[in-house]
């Protein structure tokens, strides 16, 4: 079955980078093109925009940039792809084009050509400065907090739409609200994503690859990622439902919906979001970017043949089809689907292979945040603004507190979790 609409994410300059993140995944992929340049010629840039305007059958088209780094290719390079764009456009069709960077080449000159071109840009950022410095280093290894905070203010500047991509680490994600505030009053920005660090250590010590099941210690660990965005969550469904965008959210909230999958690792089933490494070599998924999950090259193959692939629906449909019976069992299943597979190498309690790294944590977030997120689709559903859960949950907070100043110790209670009152909520701070 060939698909109406896929997303490629190119990397036109491969894993080549200005920076030298700890955690970074993608700069050890350079080991696969031993002497390359590193640049997308024009033969593969003009066959990937053909390819890709020519193989959708919907009225967008999303062209997406990602790295490495891919502002080291230069303006020019883009330029010439607006026009690729303008000649294989479609009658009827609207393009958005997606640009993640890490800001620190952003210049006027690059911000005016995004909002002439209506880009929607990613901007890599961790947190305040020694949060963020922690880890996203320079190749000289210094901060670059003070270069990505001059970017942020340039695209602000030249009225240039963007949103940041924070990932969280072990040093971050004891500090959630600190990083949340600081987006949402300092820098902001009102729109946010959070991506876990899972960094995987194989037999051989060496990290970058989908192997082994240890961790770095960089790694964000499983309670620490639940804690993290149950403390951001209790802030934003307070105030900031409807202002501050937060994707981790609108994609949980997807499954209560329905319509798990908006986002693509809580998907039942994956497979069409794939990578254009600079040589047009296809690969099955950003974070499979290896040799086993390599699907052919779109120079020689066309791309749809290569998406439409037996073995590219085969690792889609291996997502639903290898979770464990613990998962296929588990009552948020709706939600979660397991998650991305690239975290998927503990075992379960009973021992089966399979099951996500992060799995407690996401259970102590979609448990926590089951009523409001109920509440909130129930407000879609009738036509509602989902912000009104606001109100709602600042009342019913209200009367739940009221029904702990009156709980006798030995009472269930009053939450609803089936605990003796002194056993749950009466044994914490009431206020907290």
């Amino acid at each position: 079955m060939i698909p109406k609409a896929f997303h490629i994410m190119a990397k036109p300059a491969g894993s080549a980078c200005n920076l030298n993140c700890d955690y970074c995944f993608f700069l050890k992929k350079e080991k696969l093109y031993p002497g390359s340049d590193f640049r997308m010629s024009d033969e593969v840039h003009e066959a990937y925009i053909q390819q890709l305007f020519e193989a959708h059958q919907v009225p967008q088209v999303t062209v997406a940039w990602q790295g490495g780094e891919p502002t080291l290719l230069g303006l020019d390079f883009f330029r010439r792809s607006m026009e690729l764009q303008r000649k294989y456009q479609k009658p009827g069709t609207r393009i958005e084009n997606t640009f993640q960077t890490n800001g620190i080449l952003l210049s006027d000159e690059w911000c005016r050509f995004f909002y002439d071109n209506n880009f929607l840009i990613g901007l890599s950022m961790d947190g305040p400065k020694e949060l963020h410095d922690s880890y996203r280093k320079d190749q000289g290894g210094h901060g670059t907090f003070d270069r990505v905070m001059r970017a942020a203010r340039l695209l602000q500047k030249h009225k240039v739409e963007f949103n940041i991509l924070c990932t969280v680490n072990r040093k971050n994600a004891d500090h959630p609200l600190e990083v949340y505030r600081f987006f949402r009053d300092e820098l902001k920005t009102n729109y946010i994503q959070f991506i876990p660090i899972v960094e995987r250590i194989n037999e051989s010590g060496e990290t970058g690859y989908q192997e082994g099941n240890q961790v770095t210690d960089r790694s964000v660990r499983p309670e620490q990622w639940g804690r993290f965005l149950i403390d951001i969550f209790d802030e934003w469904v307070k105030r900031d439902v409807g202002k501050t965008f937060v994707l981790n959210f609108d994609g949980a909230l997807a499954g209560w919906l329905g319509m798990a999958g908006t986002v693509c690792i809580f998907g039942p089933t994956c497979g069409l979001g794939m990578v254009l490494e600079h040589n047009g070599d296809l690969y099955s998924c950003d974070h499979f970017v290896e040799p086993s999950y390599y699907l052919g090259n779109i120079l020689t193959t066309p791309m749809i043949e290569l998406v439409a692939s037996e073995k590219q629906r085969k690792f889609g449909q291996d997502k639903k089809n290898m979770l464990p019976r613990y998962c296929r069992e588990c009552g948020l299943l709706f939600v979660c689907n397991g998650e991305c597979p690239k975290n998927r190498f503990i075992e379960t309690p009973d021992g089966q292979a399979g099951l996500n790294y992060l799995c407690a944590g996401y259970k102590a977030f979609f448990k926590h945040a089951d009523k409001p997120m109920r509440i909130m689709a129930d407000l879609i559903r009738r036509g509602r603004l989902a912000e009104e859960v606001m109100a709602i949950w600042a009342s019913e907070e209200g009367n739940l507190k009221a029904k702990f100043a009156n709980a006798g110790r030995n009472d269930p209670c009053p939450c609803g979790s089936g605990k003796k009152f002194k056993r749950c909520h009466g044994g914490q701070d009431i206020k907290a």
